[in-house]
């Protein structure tokens, strides 16, 4: 089992950056899968970014190139650096954890005014 917190949310311009972090209650070496979705209002929850223990990532077409997913396993958290925003990237962004199976944490608002 885990918890999972997310932080880092807020009101940014478009073309200004922001930096999530997910703190997880346990040690995140050896979480198969780590990510980050977001989910905008009327829209489908989407992966935003994942990221194996193995150390593969993988994005999301819309987001490669601006954002990039990063592990601290010495901190148990993961991050989400996204720079460039645009107002397209509003939603809610929740990290997401597969273990024995998929934990969530409770998301954490991103608003890109333009």
């Amino acid at each position: 089992q885990v918890q999972l917190v997310e932080s880092g949310g807020g009101l940014v311009q478009a073309g200004g950056s922001l930096r999530l972090s997910c703190a997880a209650s346990r040690s995140i070496f050896s979480i198969n899968f780590l990510g980050w979705y977001r989910q905008a209002p009327g829209k489908q929850r989407e992966l935003v970014a994942g990221s194996t223990s193995g150390g593969s990532t993988n994005y999301a077409d819309s987001v490669k190139g601006r954002f990039t997913i990063s592990r601290d396993n010495a901190k148990n958290t993961v991050y989400l650096q996204m720079n460039s925003l645009k107002p397209e990237d509003t939603a809610v962004y929740y990290c997401m954890a597969v273990t024995d199976r998929d934990y969530w944490g409770q998301g954490t608002q991103v608003t890109v005014s333009s």
